[in-house]
């Protein structure tokens, strides 16, 4: 039997959310090994414009500065953009880890505005532009699937909601390919933010649980993201790249 080979990345044009730092620049790193030119969008131009200069890409690397809150902001990333083959997202905050009974609702409010929602209006306004043939990859993670307590009801519900959206995006703007990538912990910068320097004990615990025995590298999960992009009959799914993760 036949089989085609995987759609190559050389000369597409990626857009990545979140392609400052963490998952977003290890998948703007890998799609430039593979030939792609890649929009990195984050809120920080500092930021973007450091991240621009360490991938290098020989000038096919685009930075564009814009919040994943504001509808304004989205329309004029894709309006500047124009025709482009591939959607990343995977742009994320510190979610809320207050026990239900003590949650702040304004906190939430943003969390869910921040992910949920930028990622509907990431959709809306991807669609324009996107080439026939394309994809749209957004990030859900492992709290669904574990969450923590307490503190985890939020975030679960959160990361939960994205396969069913994927699912019914992938119907609804087919034959554009949308999928999920759930990773499990990674080694980012927002573990930082998170808990400080505690993160090292808490990867030194978790990593001797989980079947990989390690914390995952965005170098890891990259390929997960490059696979759904080059893999043109794989829509409405939720690839889970966890380590094993959700086993233990």
């Amino acid at each position: 039997m036949t089989r085609l080979p995987m759609a190559s990345l050389d000369g597409k044009k990626i857009i990545v959310v979140g392609g400052s730092s963490g998952i977003g620049y290890g998948v703007a790193a890998a799609a430039l090994e593979h030939g792609a030119e890649v929009v990195i969008v984050g809120r920080s131009a500092q930021k973007l414009g450091a991240a621009e200069k360490r991938l290098g890409g020989a000038g096919r690397v685009t930075a564009i500065a814009a919040d994943m809150a504001r509808e304004a902001d989205i329309a004029r990333l894709f309006d500047t953009v124009g025709a482009f083959d591939h959607l990343v997202a995977t742009a994320g905050t510190p979610p809320p880890n207050y026990p239900i009974g003590e949650t702040d609702m304004d906190f939430v409010r943003r969390f869910v505005d921040g992910k949920l929602t930028g990622a509907v209006m990431l959709a809306k306004h991807a669609a324009r532009t996107l080439s026939k043939g394309g994809s749209m990859i957004f990030t859900s993670g492992i709290n669904k699937d574990r969450p923590p307590v307490p503190g985890g009801s939020v975030v679960a519900a959160v990361a939960g909601s994205f396969s069913y959206f994927a699912r019914a995006l992938a119907l609804e703007l087919a034959p554009t390919r949308v999928n999920i990538v759930s990773p499990g912990w990674v080694d980012t910068e927002m573990w930082d933010e998170i808990v400080g320097a505690a993160k090292t004990g808490y990867f030194n615990e978790m990593g001797t649980r989980i079947p990989s025995g390690r914390i995952a590298t965005p170098a890891d999960i990259a390929p997960a993201y490059l696979y759904l992009m080059q893999n043109d009959f794989m829509t409405g799914e939720t690839i889970h790249i966890d380590g094993g993760q959700r086993l233990v």
